[in-house]
Parts: structure tokens; sequence; C-alpha cells
């Protein structure tokens, strides 16, 4: 355990930011889960309606730098591509 009240204070800001990582990748991971069973069940509506809001959470992520901007962009590249290929 640190000793130096700086060192102290750095634990802390640290296990905040990584709780709040988790809370947002827990979010993002929920809501491609979501996703990807309506398209999986052949749910096609309700997989285009929550296209739109995955994409939203996923370049959420990537702003507050939780996830790579490339991360997002391959992330959402293949739930589109899921998302054509089931509608086809």
């Amino acid at each position: 355990m640190a000793n130096i009240k700086s060192a102290i204070k750095r634990v802390k800001i640290t296990e905040a930011k990584t709780l709040k990582n988790k809370m947002v990748k827990t979010r993002v991971r929920t809501t491609i889960k979501k996703f990807e069973t309506a398209v999986n069940s052949g749910n096609l509506d309700e997989a285009k309606k929550l296209y739109p809001e995955t994409t939203r959470v996923i370049d959420q992520a990537a702003s507050k730098g939780v996830i790579h901007k490339n991360a997002a962009a391959r992330q959402k590249s293949r739930l589109q591509l899921k998302l054509n290929t089931a509608s086809k």
C-alpha cells in the first residue's frame, strides 16, 4: 500500500476510473449481445431498431477512450455485415 499522500490519491483515482471503464465496457457488450440475439433469432425489425443504438454506444465508448477508435470501427463494421447478411 502506498504511503505518500499523492500516491494514495492516485490509487483512489485509478480505482474510480477502472470502475467507470468497466461500466462502459459492460454496456457495450450488453448492447452488442442484444443486437446479435435479435439477428440470430431472425427478428430483423428489432435488429434494425437496435443497430443505431448499438453504434451510438460503441461510439461513446470510443470517444471516452475506453476502447480504441479502430476497434470501435471494426465492431460497427462487423455488426453491419451481420445485419446485411441476415436481411438477404
